[in-house]
């Protein structure tokens, strides 16, 4: 009882009462450890979840499984390493939870000699040359920032150093030619 008392009221660290713990299998030192991240877990927990009393059950459960896993694990930062843990719980509660939803074979969907399956891949193409179509109707400064932003991922700032563009002069640029793109190709589409 003395090193529980001992444990209380002195300021170890997570550190070292996770090496006391793995000396000497004392659970309170365990529980003192866990009660400063109570909160974490539990707040992990009904992020995952989404429901209280599964997150109150799986923090239980977590301390439980830390019961064994402190013992036999090298932890050189138990709060990122408790966080892992409680993710992964949630994880495998999520998992287990999945309904696996039985479908029956059809033949219908599956590829055949008939090449249907081309179908989406023709429209797809169609839709392409639709919006190389539409981009050249924008004017030059819309097509020029809209091929930056969208086709070579740039961002707003390295648009503004390579045209030497106002931020919000690309921004309306984008905001535009985003707009006029979608207008024509509803228009032809």
């Amino acid at each position: 009882m003395a090193i529980v008392k001992q444990i209380h009221s002195s300021p170890l660290s997570d550190l070292e009462l996770v090496k006391l713990y793995q000396k000497q299998h004392h659970q309170d030192i365990l529980a003192q450890l866990f009660l400063r991240y109570h909160d974490l877990v539990y707040g992990t927990c009904i992020k995952y979840l989404a429901d209280q009393e599964a997150a109150k059950d799986a923090t239980m459960n977590i301390y439980n499984e830390l019961l064994e896993k402190v013992k036999n694990h090298a932890i050189e930062n138990f709060k990122s390493w408790l966080y892992v843990v409680t993710k992964n719980h949630c994880l495998m509660v999520l998992r287990q939870n999945k309904k696996m939803i039985t479908v029956e074979f059809q033949s219908e969907y599956v590829q055949s000699e008939d090449f249907s399956h081309l179908d989406s891949v023709l429209e797809k193409e169609r839709r392409l040359q639709r919006l190389e179509l539409c981009m050249e109707q924008l004017n030059a400064e819309q097509k020029h920032t809209v091929h930056l932003f969208y086709m070579e991922d740039k961002c707003y700032n390295e648009i503004c150093d390579l045209t030497g563009l106002d931020w919000n002069k690309v921004r309306s640029l984008i905001q535009n030619g985003r707009r006029n793109l979608k207008n024509c190709m509803e228009q032809n589409g």
